[in-house]
């Protein structure tokens, strides 16, 4: 039975239909929008053997549950989360150090679609996250993600503290972000096998993730807030990884 769901802008519709033209069933788009974006769109729908529906804006109004859709609403197959199995796969003679980001418990779906949208940026191998106390993957989280959704692998586990340890004796290190830590993230070597593990919003780490990391960093906070959104948190340490690993040219 296929997950069918609507996703709508003309942003994250496009990005879809780069990334997996094959996920979207039908497109419905505003018969009166003519202009140069639309147009784009809608000549890359064709291209991919999309079927369009030319629709009244009422109609896409009622698609779309009073959102902006911009004049055009997918009709469209969510990713479906792997299950263990799929880290097992990557730990089979990889070609390069392994990059995991890991969420603990993070609940607003517009964070974790920012999240996987940053782990494509960078070229993590796979999203960890738990399959209770978690958002999962829903409309929502894949028009944040803009294509990301489709193109990075998300792992959806039953026990996460298990996984860690079964990763962890596969020789991948867990880089745990914390604001009462006392070494830097920039005090640490991320060249090698890595997961870095992002907490839940405003609880941080729970208590078995933190004590299953290897390492327990902070990021300096130089003004008056506390701590950062966990995407934005999440974009600081993937690319200091990147740095590390000399994946990044210098300007």
């Amino acid at each position: 039975m296929h997950n069918l769901q609507r996703i709508f802008g003309l942003h994250a519709v496009t990005a879809l239909l780069k990334v997996n033209a094959g996920s979207v069933k039908e497109l419905f788009a505003d018969k009166k929008r003519q202009d140069k974006r639309m147009q784009e769109l809608l000549q890359l729908a064709t291209q991919s053997g999309v079927r369009i529906t030319l629709s009244q804006r009422d109609e896409l109004d009622k698609q779309a549950v009073g959102a902006n859709h911009q004049g055009i609403v997918a009709l469209c197959d969510l990713p479906k989360a792997h299950d263990e199995a799929f880290l097992d796969a990557l730990l089979e003679a990889p070609d390069h150090a392994l990059l995991l980001l890991v969420l603990d418990g993070v609940q607003d779906p517009h964070n974790l679609g920012a999240c996987l949208r940053t782990a494509d940026a960078v070229g993590v191998d796979a999203l960890i996250i738990p399959k209770d106390r978690s958002a999962a993957i829903t409309s929502t989280v894949v028009k944040v993600a803009s294509g990301a959704a489709y193109t990075v692998p998300v792992v959806s586990v039953t026990n996460l503290s298990r996984t860690l340890s079964h990763l962890q004796q596969a020789g991948v290190w867990f880089a745990g972000t914390d604001g009462a830590a006392t070494q830097s993230l920039y005090e640490l070597n991320l060249t090698g096998p890595l997961g870095v593990v992002m907490g839940a919003e405003g609880a941080g780490l729970r208590r078995l993730t933190k004590e299953k990391c290897d390492f327990l960093v902070r990021l300096p906070m130089r003004g008056s807030v506390e701590s950062l959104n966990v995407s934005v948190a999440a974009g600081v340490c993937l690319y200091e990884v990147l740095r590390q690993r000399g994946l990044i040219s210098p300007l």
